[in-house]
């Protein structure tokens, strides 16, 4: 995938942004006990932004930011969202987050 323009996508409080490359020093992050891929938990619901292809390797680099490799088209699924298709590339994911006085807050949905 090119990122000349790059590929963003937002799934509630969850996005991706195409990355040329991800830091040498990110290590895999296991999976969960169903086997997907999980970007974000549910603050009260135990719902996930998750992957359930094998295709889809989450990485986390020193600095405690969060990375993708989707070898193979996948879909990013929620449910309280509609899936959305990732195509194979490499992803930064961002979470979204909230000021609250005295701390920032994760965002959770």
């Amino acid at each position: 995938m090119s990122t000349d323009t790059p590929w963003m996508v937002r799934q509630g409080d969850v996005a991706l942004i195409a990355v040329n490359e991800i830091p040498a020093d990110a290590e895999p992050v296991v999976r969960d006990a169903q086997g997907r891929v999980v970007l974000a938990y549910g603050e009260a619901t135990g719902h996930a932004h998750a992957f359930q292809e094998s295709g889809v390797l989450m990485l986390r680099a020193a600095n405690a930011e969060v990375f993708l490799r989707v070898l193979e088209p996948a879909f990013l699924r929620h449910e309280e969202h509609t899936r959305i298709a990732v195509p194979p590339g490499q992803y930064r994911v961002i979470r979204q987050v909230e000021y609250s006085p005295g701390e920032i807050l994760t965002v959770a949905d």
